[in-house]
């Protein structure tokens, strides 16, 4: 099982955003998680693509992209241009969920699927051979430091369980309150990558933190 970590951005000191990203690009992280947030598919703003851009320029993980907005399909070239290594959309937010899925595909990145916390696994049933990654959000979308909801656990076996059903590769990512008290019952469920904000970015020692959480 992998015991992947993805560092997110929200939660990083955007006086410096070099000084943290050169620790992430000489850290154990594996990708950079990125939530761009629009205030209309989640209530709070984030980054957009100018700031991106100066993070990819300069970031040497592979770039996941976390689309908390309204009609992502209508950023796919912007998203690519950053050299994206995942594309990363809500399934609340995708009228035409397997339409977009085949354009990420066809713009060379890896499609991501995201769900809310209330909404089930279940419905990823005739989607799930299609993604490269599900993200499972174990707080509610918007704002980074909320606490971790219990059900998430649940979620992910059920979710498990379906992958296996349908031979699907996908890797399940989870986002939202994780720190090195969950990290390890989070992997043993069948998580592959957690997202981890405030408990790394805020750390006195960043890169320990993110140890912390892959050998939880």
């Amino acid at each position: 099982m992998m015991r992947m970590i993805a560092p997110s951005l929200l939660a990083a000191n955007f006086n410096n955003l070099q000084k943290d990203i050169k620790m992430i690009n000489e850290s154990q992280a594996d990708w950079l998680h990125l939530d761009v947030m629009d205030g209309v598919f989640v209530p709070n703003i984030s980054f957009g693509f100018p700031v991106l851009k100066q993070v990819a320029a300069i970031c040497q993980k592979p770039l996941d992209v976390h689309l908390m907005i309204v009609e992502p399909q209508k950023f796919l070239k912007q998203v690519k241009s950053l050299n994206a290594y995942l594309m990363n959309v809500h399934y609340e937010a995708c009228t035409h969920l397997n339409r977009v899925v085949n354009d990420i595909h066809d713009e060379g990145m890896k499609a991501g699927v995201t769900l809310n916390p209330h909404t089930p696994v279940s419905l990823l049933e005739d989607i799930l051979p299609e993604v490269d990654l599900v993200l499972l959000m174990s707080v509610n979308p918007g704002f980074g430091g909320q606490s971790f909801i219990e059900h998430t656990y649940r979620k992910i076996s059920t979710l498990k369980e379906m992958m296996l059903k349908s031979n699907s590769k996908a890797l399940i990512e989870v986002d939202g309150g994780v720190t090195d008290r969950n990290a390890g019952r989070l992997y043993d469920a069948g998580a592959d990558i957690l997202v981890a904000g405030s408990y790394v970015f805020h750390a006195p020692d960043p890169e320990k933190a993110i140890l912390e959480i892959k050998n939880a």
